[in-house]
């Protein structure tokens, strides 16, 4: 696994486990949410400013985001759409 892609596992994996959604990480990174989307299936150099940024608003280190996953790890599914307006 190269290290683009590790990045992007490691992105959506503490994402999808603090049931985060896209637009919220985004909002919390003050970043685009297809920034988001690009960063998690590894289309998008990312600078280290914002793997900072990710990190800080995921509340956990940066070193965090370049672990290497367990084997057969994988992150949960999250539902699919948006959230009803209320």
């Amino acid at each position: 696994m190269d290290t683009r892609a590790r990045i992007a596992w490691n992105l959506r994996h503490h994402r999808s486990a603090q049931k985060l959604t896209q637009e919220v990480l985004a909002v919390d990174a003050r970043v685009d949410r297809t920034v988001i989307s690009d960063l998690e299936r590894g289309k998008y150099n990312v600078s280290i400013d914002l793997l900072d940024r990710l990190a800080d608003a995921l509340s956990i280190d940066i070193s965090q985001l370049f672990s290497i996953p367990l084997p057969g790890e994988r992150p949960q599914p999250m539902k699919a759409g948006r959230k009803p307006k209320v």
